[in-house]
């Protein structure tokens, strides 16, 4: 099945706009995908139709939320390939899914000279958690290093894991390479020492078919505002069995079985990690974004997204002066590059100018940037909404832009 590009492309509006004198040409939806009329328009019935606090009253509109917002979780954990909804636990992002297994199952497990392995290329979400629990606890970070090709190198890794090891936290994408790691072997290496892996899967879940079971993982982290999915809301899912052992991250309503003055006990999860009212709302729209991916199929998105991905990196190569960061092949979502002499903020605004809609900056990734010499790079993200001539105008828009700052160095 192909994707019907022109037709996904009439459920969102924001693609008729014109910026700047020119029709937009949305390049950045790695940093936030757009959402379409169905994301909107399902949040808008609950709303109007059916709003309520979940799990807290016996009237209609109340057990009405209740029942839809747990028909979120089932539908989203589903499209992970989880087989427990219980094992999805409803967050604000995937920097808050990381956090709470630092806070949570970090603070219960690790001690002093416990290690945590992660890569040189991890989005700061995934870095500054576990340096926070350096701080407090002693446990040790340390970071694999790149091949040559500019990909997480899987053997420096395995041999940074050891008897110390008690996680491997990893990206499923790089929201900078591009890059796939190879996250069932890196599973096997955190298992084999009687470790634990974490996934960050904000750059993957949007695009490539996931099923955490056939990973292998034991966490799982994404956004659904990187997948046609409203912000504020996200979602950690983890082994049931590891998530019932694990304290809770926030306390308050919702996450108690039962309180008193002398002390209380706690909720099984999901609700134990899930502390106040939830973003009922935003859970629909999350669900509806599901059911939009699944209507277009995975494979299709995949297959897709490797055509828009590879005209853009086989036009960046042809221009003089661009460097791209991260493999030449095997790339998902996105191209990050540098140009000679010309800072990637100037860049991106001068794109701008044309209607091209980049990311310019570390991409909250510090770390990977020192370890490849840059400071800042630019980055086209892509979605199912985008067309290959939307490659064409942006590499065309980039050749003239660099043309014009050559004429007036």
């Amino acid at each position: 099945m192909k994707l019907d590009v022109a037709k996904v492309r009439e459920d969102f509006p924001v693609l008729s706009r014109i910026v700047n004198g020119k029709p937009l040409t949305f390049l950045d939806s790695g940093a936030s995908s757009q959402k379409p009329r169905q994301v909107v328009e399902a949040m808008s019935e609950y709303y109007f139709h059916h709003h309520a606090n979940v799990h807290r009253g016996a009237h209609t509109l109340s057990v009405e939320a209740t029942e839809m917002y747990e028909a979120a979780r089932a539908e989203v954990a589903g499209f992970i390939g989880a087989q427990d909804p219980e094992g999805l636990v409803f967050v604000r992002n995937t920097t808050e899914a990381i956090n709470l297994v630092a806070g949570s199952w970090g603070r219960a497990n690790l001690r002093e000279g416990d290690e945590v392995v992660i890569t040189v290329a991890e989005h700061h979400a995934n870095i500054v958690p576990w340096q926070l629990l350096a701080e407090e606890r002693g446990v040790v970070v340390k970071a694999a290093g790149l091949t040559p090709d500019e990909t997480v190198d899987v053997a420096d890794l395995e041999r940074l894991v050891g008897p110390r090891t008690k996680l491997v936290a990893t990206f499923h994408v790089s929201n900078v390479l591009g890059s796939v790691n190879d996250v069932e072997r890196i599973a096997g290496i955190a298992h084999a020492a009687g470790a634990l892996l974490l996934v960050d899967g904000a750059q993957a879940v949007p695009h490539v078919p996931v099923d955490v079971q056939a990973l292998g993982c034991d966490f799982y982290a994404f956004s659904a505002h990187k997948m046609l999915g409203p912000t504020g809301i996200g979602a950690l899912w983890g082994r049931p069995e590891i998530l019932a052992g694990m304290p809770p991250y926030m306390g308050g309503g919702e996450m108690i079985s039962r309180v008193t003055l002398e002390g209380t006990t706690y909720a099984p999860p999901p609700k134990r990690f899930e502390a106040g009212t939830p973003a009922i709302a935003e859970a629909v729209g999350f669900a509806e974004a599901v059911r939009y991916l699944r209507r277009l199929g995975m494979d299709a998105v995949r297959r897709h997204d490797q055509a828009l991905v590879e005209r853009a990196t086989a036009r960046l190569q042809d221009v003089a002066g661009v460097r791209v960061i991260g493999p030449v092949s095997g790339r998902v979502g996105l191209v990050s590059f540098v140009v000679d002499g010309i800072h990637a903020h100037d860049l991106a605004t001068a794109l701008d100018l044309a209607g091209v809609a980049v990311r310019a900056g570390h991409h909250c990734a510090q770390p990977l940037g020192r370890a490849l010499g840059v400071a800042a790079s630019t980055r086209a993200s892509f979605y199912i909404y985008n067309e290959l001539r939307e490659v064409d105008i942006f590499a065309d828009a980039l050749q003239e832009t660099l043309a014009h700052f050559a004429a007036i160095a």
